[in-house]
């Protein structure tokens, strides 16, 4: 079978692997049926987690048809669609026993296309399947479910449950690709005064009106502060959050926040970020950080569902299975591809 294969900072290359198979009795193999690239994989390609070691399969969000389960694999059968989460859960340790799956100590958490072989490839491997995967109904696109893999629960449990969005709040998203374009879709069902979102591409500026963001700002050609202020009278927001992960994202959020206000923080950061306690310690600020559990993905799983998020102008390029090359150049690339999240099929 054929793998996208990490090969060091900047190198990666779409090439013969082993065959996936059962290597635990809680493994299952999946045919994976759709996949897509993350920003994490673009961190990872650009050096930002060295944990990711040479000969890696990258990827953490995939849709696919089990075809082998482990003998100690409860609830899943071959042939069953399921959704395979960016995180996986052990079950027993003390995290799991508490919801924060991210955090597991068993030999989960994210692993995924990062301490192990990830699912952008022709078949994966899933660690945990009984407790790692879910079930589809008929009715929920492959091409949908995938963005509940990762950025749907990272988005609204890092951002909008971390940060606490409340109804009225005017809410800060800093950073409009996917992650960000998720958490403006999940924000909403809080019923916030205002989403601010600042990027420098107009395309994803013109994305985030799309998907319910009533004031966009360009960077670098607009003040983001000077905005904020106008619409709060001075105050700033009740919630910033920081979707890129660089230092001066994050320290733009902390400018931006209100007295008493939340900076959640969702990107993935690969240098340090100047904290500036002389002025925040004074301003009761709250900073979040995190690492998505998924403990939301049924939840949001029900909503798609149910019709109350609208996904449908998330996914701008499509492809198959063999091009993950092209797809890497175009998602890497937004500015020249107008590329929010891409999805490569069977």
């Amino acid at each position: 079978m054929k793998g996208l294969v990490y090969g060091g900072p900047g190198v990666r290359s779409w090439k013969e692997i082993p065959d996936a198979r059962i290597q635990d009795p809680r493994d299952a193999v999946i045919r994976v049926d759709a996949v897509t690239i993350c920003g994490t994989d673009l961190h990872i390609l650009g050096g930002d987690v060295p944990e990711v070691t040479s000969g890696r399969v990258l990827g953490h969000e995939a849709v696919g048809t089990v075809v082998e389960v482990g003998g100690g694999v409860a609830g899943l059968t071959p042939g069953d669609r399921v959704l395979a989460s960016c995180i996986s859960a052990c079950g027993i340790c003390r995290y799991c026993r508490e919801g924060v799956y991210g955090q597991c100590r068993g030999g989960g958490g994210w692993i995924l296309g990062h301490l192990v072989d990830g699912v952008q490839s022709q078949y994966a491997r899933i660690p945990f399947a009984d407790l790692s995967t879910y079930k589809l109904p008929e009715q929920v696109s492959d091409e949908a479910a995938v963005l509940l893999a990762d950025i749907l629960p990272t988005s609204y449990e890092v951002g909008v449950l971390n940060g606490r969005v409340r109804p009225g709040d005017t809410v800060v998203i800093v950073g409009a690709g996917p992650i960000g374009l998720a958490a403006v879709v999940t924000a909403r069902l809080f019923s916030p005064a205002h989403i601010v979102v600042v990027d420098k591409a107009e395309s994803r500026l013109q994305a985030a009106k799309m998907f319910g963001a009533d004031t966009t700002v360009v960077a670098g050609a607009e003040d983001p502060l000077a905005v904020v202020q106008a619409l709060t009278g001075g105050l700033g927001a009740d919630v910033a959050m920081e979707a890129v992960g660089t230092p001066q994202t994050f320290e733009l959020c902390a400018t931006l926040v209100r007295p008493g206000g939340r900076v959640a923080i969702i990107g993935v950061h690969g240098k340090p970020a100047t904290l500036h306690l002389e002025d925040l310690w004074i301003r009761d600020v709250t900073i979040t950080t995190g690492l998505v559990d998924t403990s939301s993905t049924p939840k949001l799983l029900d909503m798609l569902v149910a019709g109350q998020l609208d996904l449908g102008h998330m996914v701008t390029h499509r492809f198959g299975l063999e091009e993950f090359m092209a797809a890497y150049d175009v998602f890497a690339d937004p500015a020249r591809s107008g590329a929010l999240k891409v999805v490569l099929s069977r």
